[in-house]
This record gives C-alpha cells, sequence and structure tokens, in this order.
C-alpha cells in the first residue's frame, strides 16, 4: 500500500519538472533570437524629406522682381501681351509633386533676356538612404559639373556681400521631360567658355554661395556667336532639405560689342534666389 501511495507523488513530481523544463527561455515568455545591434532587427527606414510638394513655377516670381529682371516687359504696349509675358510659360511635367518650372523670355529696345526657374523635389527609393541624401548627391553632382574654380581671398570677401535690392535673375533651358537633369546642366553643356579674367573680375567668378539654402553655388559664363552680342548667363543653383532649385539668367544685348552686367545680373539671381528660399520655408 505504501508503495502504491508514492507512487502517485513520483509522478506529480516529474510532471512539475517537466511543465518548467518545456516553459519560455526568458522571463517575459519571448525566445531571444537577436543580437543586439543587430542590423537585421534594428534597422529603420531612412526618414522622408522635409517637402511633400512644390509651389507653382509660374507664380513664385512677383511682377516687381520680373520688372527688374526682364526691363523689356515694361515696355510691352498691349495690356494683353504684357500679361502674357508676366505669366511665363510653364514647363512640362508629368508630375507637378516632383518636378515644376517656368521660363520668360522678353525682348527689349537694349537686350532680350531670359528667365528659367525649376523647382526640382528629390524622393529617394531606397529604404536606407534618406530623401534629403539623395538631393545632397544630385546637387554635388551639378556642382562638380559647373567645375567651379578654386575658392581665393578675393572670391570669399565678395561672398560676404549681400545682393542690392530688388534685383532678380533668369535661366533659358529648359529641363529634360522626367529626367534628373535640371537647366544648369544644360547651360553647362552649351556654355564652354568661362568668364575670363578681363570679362569678369575674380570676386564675380563662379563660386560657392554661404546663407542660401543648406548650400548652394553661382555660375556665370560669358559666350559669343559669331558677330552677335555676346550673351551673359547667370546660374544659381540651391539645394534646400530635399528640394533642388535652379534659376537661370541670361542677357544679350541689341548693340555688337557689350557685354552684359556680370555683377548686375549676379544681384539679379542672388535676390531672386532668396526670394525663393523664403517661398519654400514659409
Amino acid at each position: 500500500m505504501q508503495r502504491k501511495a508514492y507512487v502517485p507523488g513520483v509522478a506529480m513530481l516529474l510532471a512539475a519538472l517537466l511543465a518548467g523544463c518545456t516553459g519560455s527561455s526568458g522571463d517575459d515568455g519571448t525566445t531571444d533570437d537577436s543580437k543586439p545591434g543587430d542590423p537585421g532587427t534594428t534597422a529603420q527606414a531612412a526618414q522622408p524629406g522635409k517637402y511633400r510638394t512644390l509651389p507653382e513655377a509660374c507664380a513664385a516670381v512677383d511682377h516687381g522682381t520680373l520688372d527688374s529682371l526682364l526691363p523689356g516687359i515694361r515696355q510691352i504696349a498691349d495690356e494683353e501681351q504684357r500679361g502674357t509675358a508676366y505669366a511665363g510659360t510653364a514647363t512640362l511635367t508629368y508630375d507637378t509633386d516632383r518636378r515644376v518650372g517656368c521660363r520668360w523670355k522678353v525682348e527689349s529696345t537694349d537686350a532680350t533676356d531670359h528667365l528659367f526657374v525649376d523647382f526640382e523635389r528629390v524622393v529617394s527609393y531606397e529604404n536606407a538612404v534618406s530623401d534629403d541624401s539623395k538631393a545632397t548627391d544630385l546637387y554635388a553632382g551639378k556642382e562638380t559639373a559647373a567645375d567651379l574654380p578654386e575658392p581665393t581671398s578675393s572670391t570669399s570677401s565678395a561672398e560676404s556681400e549681400s545682393p542690392d535690392a530688388g534685383s532678380s535673375a533668369s535661366p533659358t533651358d529648359s529641363p529634360t521631360d522626367g529626367g534628373s537633369s535640371t537647366p544648369s546642366d544644360a547651360a553647362s553643356a552649351s556654355s564652354s567658355t568661362s568668364p575670363s579674367a578681363d570679362a569678369t573680375p575674380t570676386s564675380l567668378q563662379p563660386r560657392t554661395l554661404d546663407g542660401l539654402g543648406d548650400e548652394a553655388y553661382l555660375n556665370d559664363t560669358l559666350s559669343s556667336a559669331g558677330s552677335t552680342a555676346q550673351q551673359r548667363t547667370v546660374t544659381v543653383v540651391f539645394r534646400t532639405s530635399n528640394v533642388i532649385v535652379t534659376i537661370q539668367y541670361d542677357e544679350q544685348p541689341t548693340v555688337t560689342g557689350e557685354v552684359p552686367d556680370s555683377k548686375e545680373m549676379q544681384d539679379r539671381a542672388r535676390n531672386l534666389a532668396a526670394k525663393l528660399a523664403d517661398t519654400l520655408n514659409g
């Protein structure tokens, strides 16, 4: 009888021990298959860029700025034609949340002026690469392609100067449909003549700019087409977060031998760039 009473007790003890062995390996009932710092379990998707939309390019430049950039616009007598000139021509785009642009062209008695403004919102489709990082890489490629000269002490001192009030800027080329290149790339490719020391003072030569977006640069080229007047092209490119803005401002005098003023055009372009940066941040 005692042996019969003892066996069930042993069985109960063994059952309790077996139940404990089949429990979880941790107090919280979870298994620990991952290692601290294992990228497979701790990596997070990169943060999206600051900007999800873009402004309307043709409405981004006010009439007063256009008056400064395109003096001939005020010489247009016909009110309807003048209104059309102010409105500009939008760039063909298939996704206005990713890219928008607008161009203006005005002829006057003194010169023909072109202005082009391009906004590109960069989106990274790589989970580990942020929109800002992708935009930084694209901007760096544009700056490299511009082939800016090494900065000098005169260039640095000029950089601290602010553009004249009421000035503006204007580009000509439009971006390719659906491409990642901007009008500045086209300008760099088409203008093979960089401003020489005689044409442009050192302090006004192509350079990086401070105080404009997260990073910015200015390019200034002077070209001559045969016997016609020289055309100056000033390009300002800046990046703010995941948006890259390109401004191209061209001027060609009507009189052969005349050269567009570099400082005046650069001041206008930089002034417009500052306004567009404010528009994005507003």
